[in-house]
Formats: structure tokens, sequence, C-alpha cells
């Protein structure tokens, strides 16, 4: 059997470069009408506009049917049909050489550069945690998220400001949000300094308020620098206090110190600076105005301030039905964690919010709701929350709670086949080399297999993706990628475990089957456990 890890990537790059010079053709399909006929699709339009009439030369279609190369997957046919070219891949075999190596479908498909550092950096944690708004824990989250993407892919991450006020720090933890921790402030001695040097000290020729160590004209800092395109043009004076020294000294000495345990990917990479790190601000849109300020003031005070600032702004987030109603992060929380008690003693009676086997449990729900609500949808776009209790339900397809509560069912089902095993109903689960992956077949299995187990690692890769290069001051993430993958995941196999028993009559000449479906979903269960701790979840084994 042929070895190395099958890839979409390589598989569509493999079957555009057979067409000839010219963009991509080739489409995976992914509706379960389609992928009865064909799994991948070179569309009649596209394939006119590449040859003479649409006609696809033979020796062409006689390079498909033999395509081979590292990580593309076999071809069983490829036919002309009314849509277009039509290609199916060899299922048995595709089945075989992914399920018997699990593993190399939960790492990204391609590593990040040796030595590749990004500072991130989130203004609303210096706020006081009963004071954070909604807009500031949605950036706290998609922070916190792209620095586990990160951090996957092989990036060193520096996540900034490490946070001092222990309530926060409850208040993170309970969200399962894992950022630093400091007892004290930088120093900013000498960035006072050097600001004394350089502010005036007086403000349209009145004195300064109290706490206010002087005024710097930005506008003509921005003529200085030749600002990158993105800044706003109203930026005029900025009001330099201790506390904006404060987060300054912090940033630059983050920027500085990286600790040598960070990434071993360093070990032995001579630190080049600031020129290598990319400094990231996660901001809201309330807050970008002001963090524009800190850019433009770490370039006047400091030399060696980073060459590449770029901002990650996050849209606003509003409540539906209530455009007045100011909810804070930890009222928030606190709502969700009451309708998923709620929930649950409707569900099994009882008021199971004081019973300790279940504290866990509600907390992993409420901050799963928490999270799909505020990481479902591209972090530019508006969030408008819907707080009926719906959104909590494990009947809904759209909500974390509907994807923790799959995972518990695939807990469940290895937990009765261990319960079996012990008592001597199934045999031991036998060597993946000895399965036989003809016995699947249900269209429900392929959906399950070439959606979402051999995609993942390009989703892995695709999460961690920031075009640093591209010009101006902003920068875009697919934060949002995760959970709907995720929901998707658990939709499909929602409906395959509705459909099909996995664990059928203890009867010799009915094992192979359910074996071959247990290692199937021994990897739905690896994908979905990988891209929960993604979103700082933990598995649950029961709901």
């Amino acid at each position: 059997m042929a070895t190395g890890r099958l890839g979409v990537g390589e598989t569509l790059g493999a079957l555009n470069a057979t067409l000839g010079p010219g963009g991509p053709v080739w489409i995976k399909e992914t509706r379960t009408r389609h992928l009865r006929s064909r799994d991948f699709l070179a569309p009649r339009r596209a394939l006119q506009a590449r040859f003479n009439d649409g006609q696809v030369p033979e020796h062409v279609l006689h390079a498909l049917d033999c395509l081979q190369g590292p990580g593309v997957a076999p071809v069983l046919r490829c036919a002309p049909t009314p849509a277009g070219l039509s290609l199916q891949l060899q299922r048995p075999a595709v089945f075989e050489r992914v399920l018997s190596a699990v593993a190399a479908y939960t790492t990204p498909a391609s590593p990040a550069s040796p030595g590749q550092r990004v500072l991130l950096h989130c203004p609303a944690l210096r706020s006081s945690h009963c004071a954070l708004r909604l807009s500031q824990l949605r950036t706290v989250l998609v922070a916190d998220h792209l620095a586990r993407a990160l951090r996957v892919h092989g990036v060193c991450v520096r996540l900034v400001p490490a946070v001092r006020d222990p309530h926060m720090l409850t208040f993170l933890q309970q969200l399962r949000v894992d950022w630093p921790a400091a007892s004290e402030r930088a120093s900013s001695h000498t960035l006072r300094s050097h600001a004394l040097a350089e502010l005036t000290s007086s403000y349209d020729g009145r004195a300064l308020s109290p706490g206010i160590l002087g005024r710097l004209c930005l506008k003509e800092l921005m003529e200085e620098q030749g600002c990158t395109p993105g800044y706003d043009p109203n930026l005029d004076n900025c009001l330099v206090t201790e506390d904006l020294l404060s987060a300054l000294a912090e940033l630059q000495e983050a920027l500085w110190h990286w600790p040598e345990d960070s990434h071993p990917g360093l070990a032995g990479v001579p630190d080049t600076g600031t020129d290598s790190c990319l400094v990231i601000h996660v901001v809201s849109c309330e807050e970008e105005f002001q963090q524009q300020k800190l850019d433009l003031l770490w370039w006047k005070l400091v030399d060696k301030a980073p060459l590449r600032q770029k901002h990650l702004v996050c849209g606003p987030v509003k409540v539906a039905g209530a455009p007045g109603t100011l909810m804070t992060a930890p009222e928030y929380y606190e709502f969700r964690h009451a309708q998923v008690c709620k929930a649950s003693a409707l569900k099994h009676g009882g008021d199971l919010a004081q019973d300790p086997a279940w504290t866990e449990i509600f907390s992993v729900l409420s901050v799963a709701t928490i999270k799909f609500e505020m990481l479902g949808t591209a972090p530019q776009s508006q969030i408008l929350l819907a707080l009926a209790d719906s959104n909590i339900s494990t009947k809904g397809t759209k909500s974390g709670t509907f994807v923790m509560y799959n995972c518990a069912r695939l807990a469940t089902l290895f937990e009765s086949y261990k319960c079996s095993l012990e008592q001597g109903l199934y045999p031991t689960f036998p060597p993946v080399s000895s399965l036989d992956f003809s016995l699947l077949h249900d269209e429900g299995e392929w959906l399950l297999l070439f959606n979402s187990i051999l995609p993942f690692p390009d989703l892995l890769s695709q999460t961690a993706v920031l075009d640093c290069t591209a010009p101006g001051l902003h920068i875009a993430a697919r934060t949002e990628m995760m959970c709907k993958f995720l929901v998707q995941l658990s939709m499909d196999f929602s409906s395959y475990y509705n459909r099909v028993h996995i664990l059928g009559e203890p009867r010799p000449h009915l094992f192979g089957q359910m074996f071959v479906r247990l290692q199937l979903l021994r990897a739905v269960r690896e994908v979905l456990h990988t891209g929960l701790a993604m979103l700082g979840l933990p598995p649950l084994s029961h709901i």
C-alpha cells in the first residue's frame, strides 16, 4: 500500500496542472447529492474557456485517469458529463490510506517558517473585568484562538498585556482563555524621560490637566513617517499619560525580550530585532482610534519600534431586540450559564447546578455557547446576539452546545463498546491493517471522511494564515473557520449516527463492518477533539 498523507490541496494542484497552463479549474465537491456521482468537477464553462468548444484532448483525459503524485488521492475514473469533467476517487483506497494514519490528519498541512514570531496585543485586557464590553470580549476570544492556531502551525507567539487584575484572571480562566499574568507593571522610566523631551507642555495655549505629561502632534509625525494607508486622517494631537507610556513600555519589553523557552524553533536563531516580528493589535472598532495613537507614539519615542504593526479590527457586538442594552461580558457569561443550568434541569430533572459532577459540564457548555457565538462570524463583521434559550439547546444545529452534545455522543459510543468488550460480547479491536475498508460504502461515511477528516490539515493551516505583506494598516484573520467546520462536522456525524446502527448484534459475521465504522469514528473523534482544543474547549463524556 502507498504511504504518505493524502491532501485535498495536493490533489487539486495535480488536477489543475494536468489541464495545462492557466488558472485553477477544478473544484472539490461537498454536497451529498453531488458526491453520489463525483468527488471533483471541472465545470463545463471553465473548460470552454480553456479548450476550444470545451473539448478536452484525449491525452489529458488519459493523464487524469492515471493521475499520481505525492499527496494525490488515487483516481477511479474521469469522464465528461453535462456538468463538465467529473472525477471520482478510489474510495476504499482513500479510506484505507486516511484511516490507517489518523494522527497525520490532525496536524497542519504546511508548518510555518522556523523562527517566525508574532506579538498579539489585546488592549481590552487593560480594562476592569466588570466593565469589559461584549465587543471587547470578542477581541479577547479572537486573540486567544488566533494564538492557538499560530502555535499549532509552529509560530512563536507572545501575548500582551500580561494581566494583573486577579478578577480578570479568574474570568479568563472561566472562559478557558490561556493568557499570561503579571504581578507588576513594566517600567516606563526610560520612555518617560524620552517623552518629556519630545512633548509640548500646553494644549492650545492652555495648561494641561493633572495626570497628563504633555501633548504630541501626530499629524506632523504622520507626514514625516509617510504612514501606511489606513490611519485615521483625523488623528491630530495625542495627550500622553502615564498609563499610555506604561502600555508602550510593556509592548517594547515583550518585543525585545522573548522567553528562551517560548518556542523550540527559536533555539539557535539570532535575534534580528524588531524587523523579524509582526505586531498585531486585536482591537474592537471602538478602540482602534486610540490604538492608532499608540502606534504612532511608539514610532516617535522608540528608535527601533516595530516596522510591521497591523490592526485586526473586530466588528461590533449587539444584542437582538435590545439596542440600548449594555450587557457586560461577565453578565453575558452568567446569563448563558443560567440558561444551560435551566435547560439541563428540564432535560434531566432536579437542580443539577448544585451537583459537583455537573459543575464542570455546565461551565464547558456555557463557554462553548459563548465562543461559537463570538468566533463563528468573521472578525470584521457585526455580531447580533440572540439571547433566546434556543441558542443553548442540543437540538439546534448551529450552537456550541450542539457540537459538545455530539462530542459526548461519540464518547458514549466508545464507552459502550468498551463495556461490551469487558462483558465478552465483542472481541478486541483488531489491527487497523486487517480491516476491510471496502465495507464503508454508506454515503454518510464518505461525507465524514471527504469533507472533514481529509481536508482538516488544510483547515489547520488556513486558520493560521496572516497576509502580513498586504499594504495598509489592517489585517484579516479567518478565525471563524474552525467553528463553522465543527458545526458542519457535527451535523454530518449526527445525521449518520441517527441513521446507522454502529454497535450491531454480537455476531461474528457483523464484526468486520462494525470495526471499520468504529475506526472511521475514531478519526472523527480525533479531528473533533483537535478542533475543540483550538478553541480552548475540553471534550465532554456526557451531557
